[in-house]
């Protein structure tokens, strides 16, 4: 039988059948065997669900985005390429002749800023569209002082086209243009990868494209389609799961443990999702981006919108910590291959206490800074902690985040114990020895030492007393 240790090895060894010994994997050094039965159980667990996952991509395959018309607000707008050709400075008095002289009062934010526009030095920007049918035609817009975006010449902008509009305001300026310091960032974080992980890097990267393309081409365009947005986000981090795990660590016994703990730890996650979101009533509608989504598309079932983000955002930081726990105990168990099975586990789960710690405080500081605007409007509004968490806008993040928590705090025991199972319940009887692997073992061992020859009484020991 072929023993599927989990790393390549060849081995030249003499007396081996065409001096080769092969074993496959592309773990973290040398991989503890894994018996034919173990290898069978593992099997049985993953290929229906491998199938189930395809066949859920087959059917719910959504064949594109719907079509609609489109609105004209937020994203929901034709936009062009642009460049501000010309900068000058005017009086915003002039700039504006039919806004008047401001009346209001000046101790208000509102009274000062027209005040301000009305007295201060505004900026007149002549902009060339760039792209579309309209390429070449110029506008001019208005810059005020106090406004947070402003001008300068030979800067590339987006503009927005609304058909409906006089002439000479069809085009507005909605934002930068910042594509090129995208790319650049991308492409340092690109070679970063490769520089530090190499072929491990480059299958990173790969799995990273592949999961842009389900959640392009399939998530997003089904939940469009109508299709239930949970069903549609278990198939989808169903896989993306098995695509960047199986990827970037390998085929083998080890990465399929990792493949089953964070199984484990996402069906946990949309469990209680599905109760919490329900029980605290989250709508999932709370801003204008998701009314925006409910105003196009009415169908959408936005509470189910909210746990299938849930489920997704918490897969990539599971697949971080059930991939490190299964190498922690794998690596634990080659260590030293005596040690028990309840020794195995509760070494593995004081590993994973530390990655707990700072894997959990990661997760709510990232939710955290997402929504720092949001906690600093709260803020200035001096509310009460209760009145401030109560509010959907809120409450929506802290059950996320607290979700997110849980299915990452369930994965380490799980993961640790499914390792432990794996690695200390094989058969011995079932073990195959690969042909010619004793002999590459003690080849790379080097030749045993040779008995030093017995000296005689009497001999050299005696002529040194002398």
């Amino acid at each position: 039988m072929h023993e599927h240790t989990g790393s390549h090895r060849l081995s030249n060894a003499p007396g081996t059948p065409g001096g080769q010994a092969h074993g496959h994997s592309h773990s973290h050094g040398p991989a503890a065997p894994v018996s034919r039965h173990l290898r069978k159980v593992i099997a049985a667990v993953l290929i229906p669900f491998t199938a189930a996952v395809l066949i859920g991509l087959a059917v719910l395959w959504p064949g594109g985005t719907p079509a609609h018309e489109r609105t004209g607000v937020g994203f929901d707008r034709q936009t062009q390429q642009a460049t501000v050709t010309e900068v000058v400075a005017v009086n915003c008095a002039s700039a504006n002749p039919s806004a008047g002289v401001p009346t209001g009062d000046t101790s208000t934010a509102e009274g000062s800023s027209a005040q301000q526009q009305a007295n201060g030095t505004c900026k007149k920007a002549t902009i060339r569209v760039d792209t579309g049918k309209d390429k070449g035609r110029t506008f001019t817009e208005i810059v005020q002082p106090d406004q947070t975006r402003q001008l300068s010449e030979g800067q590339g902008v987006v503009v927005a086209y609304e058909p409906s509009a006089p002439a000479d305001l069809q085009y507005s300026v909605a934002d930068v243009n910042r594509r090129f310091p995208l790319a650049l960032l991308a492409g340092v974080f690109a070679l970063a990868v490769v520089a530090v992980g190499r072929l491990r890097g480059v299958m990173a990267l790969v799995a990273l494209a592949i999961s842009f393309l389900v959640l392009n081409f399939f998530i997003l365009p089904a939940i469009l389609q109508g299709s239930n947005p949970l069903v549609v986000a278990v198939v989808g981090a169903s896989l993306i799961m098995l695509v960047a795990l199986y990827l970037c660590h390998g085929l083998s016994a080890r990465t399929s443990v990792a493949v089953l703990g964070t199984l484990v730890s996402l069906s946990l996650i949309g469990v209680l999702g599905s109760v919490f979101i329900g029980w605290s009533a989250l709508t999932g509608n709370t801003d204008d981006n998701t009314g925006l989504i409910h105003g196009l598309y009415p169908d959408i079932d936005m509470s189910g919108l909210l746990l299938a983000g849930v489920i997704i955002g918490s897969l990539g930081v599971l697949d971080d910590v059930t991939v490190t726990q299964t190498s922690a105990v794998w690596e634990l168990h080659e260590a030293n291959p005596a040690m028990g099975r309840r020794a195995l586990y509760r070494a593995g789960i004081r590993i994973g206490r530390d990655h707990i710690a700072s894997v959990v405080n990661t997760l709510v500081l990232a939710y955290a800074g997402a929504a720092l605007p949001l906690l600093l409007l709260f803020s200035v509004a001096q509310s009460g902690v209760g009145t401030v968490a109560n509010s959907e806008l809120v409450a929506e993040e802290i059950v996320r985040t607290l979700i997110g928590s849980i299915g990452l705090v369930a994965s380490v025991p799980v993961t640790t114990a499914l390792a432990t199972l794996v690695v200390s319940a094989d058969r011995p009887a079932d073990r195959a020895v690969v042909p010619g692997q004793t002999a590459a073992r003690e080849q790379a061992a080097g030749p045993a030492p040779e008995p030093r020859p017995a000296v005689a009484r009497g001999g050299r020991g005696r002529r040194r007393k002398r």
